[in-house]
Protein backbone atom coordinates (compact mmCIF):
# COMPACT_ATOMS: atom_id res chain seq x y z
CA UNK A 1 0.00 0.00 0.00
CA UNK A 2 1.56 3.35 -1.01
CA UNK A 3 2.42 5.73 1.78
CA UNK A 4 0.91 9.19 1.54
CA UNK A 5 3.54 11.89 1.21
CA UNK A 6 3.63 14.75 3.65
CA UNK A 7 5.50 18.02 3.92
CA UNK A 8 6.60 17.20 7.48
CA UNK A 9 10.03 15.61 7.98
CA UNK A 10 9.83 11.87 8.50
CA UNK A 11 12.92 11.94 10.74
CA UNK A 12 14.32 14.84 12.75
CA UNK A 13 17.22 14.91 15.19
CA UNK A 14 18.81 17.80 17.05
CA UNK A 15 21.99 17.49 19.08
CA UNK A 16 21.53 13.74 19.33
CA UNK A 17 24.13 12.06 21.51
CA UNK A 18 24.90 8.82 23.30
CA UNK A 19 27.63 8.03 25.80
CA UNK A 20 28.87 5.09 27.82
CA UNK A 21 30.38 6.39 31.01
CA UNK A 22 32.56 9.35 30.09
CA UNK A 23 33.00 8.24 26.46
CA UNK A 24 30.71 9.75 23.87
CA UNK A 25 30.05 7.37 20.99
CA UNK A 26 27.73 9.84 19.26
CA UNK A 27 27.69 13.61 19.71
CA UNK A 28 25.70 16.58 18.37
CA UNK A 29 24.09 14.84 15.39
CA UNK A 30 21.42 16.82 13.51
CA UNK A 31 19.22 15.18 10.88
CA UNK A 32 16.29 16.22 8.69
CA UNK A 33 14.84 13.57 6.41
CA UNK A 34 11.85 14.59 4.25
CA UNK A 35 9.16 11.98 3.74
CA UNK A 36 9.60 9.81 0.68
CA UNK A 37 13.38 10.28 0.46
CA UNK A 38 16.51 8.30 1.30
CA UNK A 39 19.14 9.50 3.75
CA UNK A 40 22.45 7.67 3.64
CA UNK A 41 24.59 7.54 6.78
CA UNK A 42 28.06 6.88 5.43
CA UNK A 43 31.10 6.02 7.51
CA UNK A 44 33.57 3.34 8.59
CA UNK A 45 33.01 0.66 11.22
CA UNK A 46 32.63 2.19 14.67
CA UNK A 47 31.73 5.63 13.33
CA UNK A 48 28.37 5.77 15.14
CA UNK A 49 26.00 4.75 12.34
CA UNK A 50 24.43 1.79 14.15
CA UNK A 51 24.15 3.81 17.37
CA UNK A 52 22.21 6.45 15.44
CA UNK A 53 19.83 3.82 14.11
CA UNK A 54 19.31 2.34 17.57
CA UNK A 55 18.48 5.77 19.01
CA UNK A 56 16.00 6.55 16.24
CA UNK A 57 14.30 3.16 16.52
CA UNK A 58 13.93 3.38 20.35
CA UNK A 59 16.41 0.54 21.02
CA UNK A 60 18.61 3.00 22.93
CA UNK A 61 17.74 6.16 24.85
CA UNK A 62 19.72 9.30 23.97
CA UNK A 63 21.88 11.02 26.57
CA UNK A 64 21.67 14.34 24.75
CA UNK A 65 19.36 16.01 22.27
CA UNK A 66 16.10 14.68 20.91
CA UNK A 67 14.65 13.00 17.84
CA UNK A 68 11.28 12.44 16.23
CA UNK A 69 10.24 9.76 13.76
CA UNK A 70 6.96 10.01 11.84
CA UNK A 71 6.09 12.96 14.06
CA UNK A 72 6.58 11.14 17.39
CA UNK A 73 9.29 11.68 19.99
CA UNK A 74 11.52 8.61 20.25
CA UNK A 75 11.61 8.83 24.07
CA UNK A 76 8.24 10.22 25.13
CA UNK A 77 6.21 8.34 22.52
CA UNK A 78 8.31 5.26 21.78
CA UNK A 79 5.33 2.89 21.20
CA UNK A 80 3.98 5.16 18.45
CA UNK A 81 7.41 5.28 16.83
CA UNK A 82 7.72 1.49 16.87
CA UNK A 83 4.28 1.15 15.29
CA UNK A 84 5.39 3.26 12.32
CA UNK A 85 8.83 1.90 11.49
CA UNK A 86 10.48 -1.14 10.00
CA UNK A 87 14.03 -2.18 10.89
CA UNK A 88 16.46 -4.52 9.17
CA UNK A 89 19.76 -4.81 11.01
CA UNK A 90 23.20 -5.88 9.86
CA UNK A 91 22.47 -9.58 10.40
CA UNK A 92 19.35 -11.25 9.03
CA UNK A 93 17.03 -12.19 11.89
CA UNK A 94 14.96 -14.82 10.12
CA UNK A 95 14.21 -18.14 11.84
CA UNK A 96 16.24 -20.72 9.95
CA UNK A 97 13.98 -23.57 11.09
CA UNK A 98 10.93 -22.03 9.44
CA UNK A 99 10.15 -21.66 5.76
CA UNK A 100 10.22 -18.26 4.13
CA UNK A 101 6.42 -18.23 4.10
CA UNK A 102 6.17 -19.25 7.77
CA UNK A 103 8.64 -16.54 8.78
CA UNK A 104 6.50 -13.82 7.23
CA UNK A 105 3.23 -15.26 8.50
CA UNK A 106 4.68 -15.36 12.03
CA UNK A 107 5.67 -11.69 11.85
CA UNK A 108 2.24 -10.81 10.50
CA UNK A 109 0.51 -12.62 13.37
CA UNK A 110 2.73 -10.74 15.84
CA UNK A 111 1.32 -7.57 14.26
CA UNK A 112 -2.10 -9.04 15.12
CA UNK A 113 -3.19 -9.78 11.56
CA UNK A 114 -5.76 -12.57 11.33
CA UNK A 115 -4.62 -15.88 9.85
CA UNK A 116 -6.03 -15.24 6.37
CA UNK A 117 -4.68 -11.68 6.24
CA UNK A 118 -1.29 -12.93 7.44
CA UNK A 119 -1.18 -15.52 4.65
CA UNK A 120 -2.16 -12.94 2.05
CA UNK A 121 0.44 -10.44 3.25
CA UNK A 122 3.16 -13.09 3.28
CA UNK A 123 2.28 -14.09 -0.27
CA UNK A 124 2.41 -10.47 -1.47
CA UNK A 125 5.86 -9.93 0.02
CA UNK A 126 7.28 -13.23 -1.18
CA UNK A 127 6.35 -12.32 -4.73
CA UNK A 128 7.56 -8.74 -4.39
CA UNK A 129 10.98 -9.88 -3.23
CA UNK A 130 11.36 -12.65 -5.76
CA UNK A 131 11.04 -15.43 -3.18
CA UNK A 132 7.88 -17.07 -4.43
CA UNK A 133 9.63 -20.15 -5.78
CA UNK A 134 11.47 -20.64 -2.48
CA UNK A 135 8.54 -19.79 -0.21
CA UNK A 136 8.23 -23.30 1.21
CA UNK A 137 11.94 -23.98 1.64
CA UNK A 138 13.50 -23.71 5.08
CA UNK A 139 15.27 -20.37 5.52
CA UNK A 140 18.51 -22.17 6.43
CA UNK A 141 18.68 -23.31 2.79
CA UNK A 142 18.51 -19.71 1.52
CA UNK A 143 21.53 -17.95 0.08
CA UNK A 144 22.82 -14.80 1.78
CA UNK A 145 21.00 -12.59 -0.70
CA UNK A 146 17.74 -14.48 -0.21
CA UNK A 147 18.00 -14.16 3.56
CA UNK A 148 18.54 -10.42 3.29
CA UNK A 149 15.49 -10.11 1.05
CA UNK A 150 13.43 -12.19 3.48
CA UNK A 151 14.63 -10.03 6.37
CA UNK A 152 13.64 -6.88 4.50
CA UNK A 153 10.27 -8.40 3.64
CA UNK A 154 9.70 -9.08 7.34
CA UNK A 155 10.47 -5.43 8.12
CA UNK A 156 7.75 -4.41 5.66
CA UNK A 157 4.95 -6.67 6.87
CA UNK A 158 3.14 -3.76 8.52
CA UNK A 159 3.80 -1.41 5.56
CA UNK A 160 5.69 1.11 7.73
CA UNK A 161 6.09 4.65 6.42
CA UNK A 162 9.70 4.81 7.70
CA UNK A 163 12.27 2.08 7.14
CA UNK A 164 15.69 1.79 8.80
CA UNK A 165 18.32 -0.35 7.09
CA UNK A 166 21.63 -0.93 8.86
CA UNK A 167 24.20 -1.96 6.24
CA UNK A 168 21.66 -4.16 4.45
CA UNK A 169 23.95 -5.28 1.61
CA UNK A 170 27.09 -6.13 3.59
CA UNK A 171 28.40 -9.48 2.41
CA UNK A 172 26.16 -9.70 -0.64
CA UNK A 173 27.50 -10.43 -4.10
CA UNK A 174 27.16 -7.62 -6.70
CA UNK A 175 24.10 -9.18 -8.34
CA UNK A 176 22.22 -9.55 -5.03
CA UNK A 177 23.22 -6.02 -4.04
CA UNK A 178 21.89 -4.57 -7.29
CA UNK A 179 18.64 -6.49 -6.88
CA UNK A 180 18.14 -5.13 -3.39
CA UNK A 181 18.82 -1.61 -4.66
CA UNK A 182 15.97 -2.04 -7.16
CA UNK A 183 13.62 -3.11 -4.37
CA UNK A 184 14.53 -0.06 -2.29
CA UNK A 185 13.98 2.30 -5.22
CA UNK A 186 10.49 0.83 -5.67
CA UNK A 187 9.72 1.39 -1.99
CA UNK A 188 10.76 5.04 -2.16
CA UNK A 189 8.73 5.52 -5.34
CA UNK A 190 5.73 4.34 -3.31
CA UNK A 191 6.38 6.96 -0.62
CA UNK A 192 8.47 5.08 1.95
CA UNK A 193 11.17 7.03 3.77
CA UNK A 194 14.46 5.17 4.19
CA UNK A 195 17.43 5.80 6.45
CA UNK A 196 20.27 3.65 5.18
CA UNK A 197 23.64 3.09 6.81
CA UNK A 198 26.47 1.90 4.62
CA UNK A 199 30.23 1.73 4.27
CA UNK A 200 29.93 1.75 0.50
CA UNK A 201 30.21 5.11 -1.23
CA UNK A 202 28.73 3.64 -4.41
CA UNK A 203 25.66 2.45 -2.51
CA UNK A 204 25.06 5.85 -0.95
CA UNK A 205 25.63 7.50 -4.32
CA UNK A 206 23.13 5.24 -6.08
CA UNK A 207 20.36 5.33 -3.48
CA UNK A 208 20.54 8.41 -1.27
CA UNK A 209 18.95 11.80 -1.90
CA UNK A 210 21.24 13.17 0.79
CA UNK A 211 24.25 11.77 2.64
CA UNK A 212 25.54 12.47 6.14
CA UNK A 213 29.15 11.40 6.65
CA UNK A 214 29.80 10.21 10.22
CA UNK A 215 33.20 9.63 11.78
CA UNK A 216 34.18 9.16 15.42
CA UNK A 217 30.59 9.78 16.49
CA UNK A 218 30.17 13.12 14.77
CA UNK A 219 28.58 14.27 11.52
CA UNK A 220 31.49 15.79 9.64
CA UNK A 221 29.84 16.52 6.28
CA UNK A 222 26.44 16.44 4.62
CA UNK A 223 24.91 17.13 1.24
CA UNK A 224 23.68 15.50 -1.92
CA UNK A 225 25.91 12.84 -3.46
CA UNK A 226 26.97 15.28 -6.18
CA UNK A 227 27.80 17.99 -3.63
CA UNK A 228 29.96 15.65 -1.56
CA UNK A 229 31.73 14.26 -4.61
CA UNK A 230 32.47 17.81 -5.76
CA UNK A 231 33.93 18.65 -2.34
CA UNK A 232 36.06 15.51 -2.36
CA UNK A 233 37.36 16.28 -5.83
CA UNK A 234 38.15 19.92 -5.20
CA UNK A 235 41.63 19.38 -3.82
CA UNK A 236 44.92 19.39 -5.68
CA UNK A 237 48.12 17.37 -5.43
CA UNK A 238 51.28 19.37 -4.77
CA UNK A 239 54.74 17.81 -4.88
CA UNK A 240 53.18 14.36 -5.26
CA UNK A 241 55.33 11.37 -6.25
CA UNK A 242 53.83 9.06 -8.85
CA UNK A 243 55.39 5.75 -9.90
CA UNK A 244 54.53 4.63 -13.44
CA UNK A 245 54.55 0.98 -14.36
CA UNK A 246 55.14 1.87 -18.03
CA UNK A 247 57.94 4.45 -18.69
CA UNK A 248 56.43 5.12 -22.10
CA UNK A 249 53.47 6.74 -20.33
CA UNK A 250 55.63 9.40 -18.66
CA UNK A 251 54.99 12.12 -21.26
CA UNK A 252 51.22 11.57 -21.15
CA UNK A 253 51.22 11.65 -17.33
CA UNK A 254 53.26 14.86 -17.27
CA UNK A 255 50.84 16.54 -19.68
CA UNK A 256 47.89 15.58 -17.46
Amino acid sequence: MPVHRTTLPAITARGLGKRYGARWVLRDVDLDVPAGTVLGLLGPNGAGKTTTVKLLTTLLAPDAGYATVAGHDVVRDAPSVRARIGLAGQAATVDELLTGRANLELVARLYKLRARAARDRAEQLLERFGLGDAADQLARAYSGGMRRRLDLAAALVAAPPVLFLDEPTTGLDPRSRAGLWDVLRDLVAGGTTILLTTQYLEEADRLADRIVLIDHGRAIASGTPDELKAQAGAGTLDDAFLALTEPAEAAEAAAA
